[in-house]
């Protein structure tokens, strides 16, 4: 197993417990939150990603704590897919 580190910005906004925004990845293309929600200090929400012409869902959820959003991704129908939590931090 190598690196498998990659940049990944999330631009969130929220509206009540109503949460849209983007990811964008390394190949640059920002990617719609879907269905995101924020209730007290949980978080989620999933994105489609096109994965070589098959759309692949990866559902997010996640514990918000001061300036840090601990998120866990997880892979629909690829349950070998390693849902390794991500902390983001809040850029200034």
């Amino acid at each position: 197993m190598g690196d498998q580190s990659f940049p990944l910005t999330y631009a969130f906004k929220v509206d009540g417990e109503k949460l849209t925004g983007t990811v964008t990845g390394p190949q640059g293309d920002p990617l719609q939150l879907k269905d995101g929600k924020i209730t007290g200090d949980k978080i989620s929400f999933y994105v489609n990603v096109d994965m070589g012409g098959n759309l692949a869902k990866f559902a997010s959820e996640g514990v918000i704590k001061g300036e840090e959003i601990t998120l866990t991704t997880k892979v629909e129908g690829a349950p070998d897919f390693p849902a390794a939590p991500l902390v983001l931090k809040r850029v200034k």
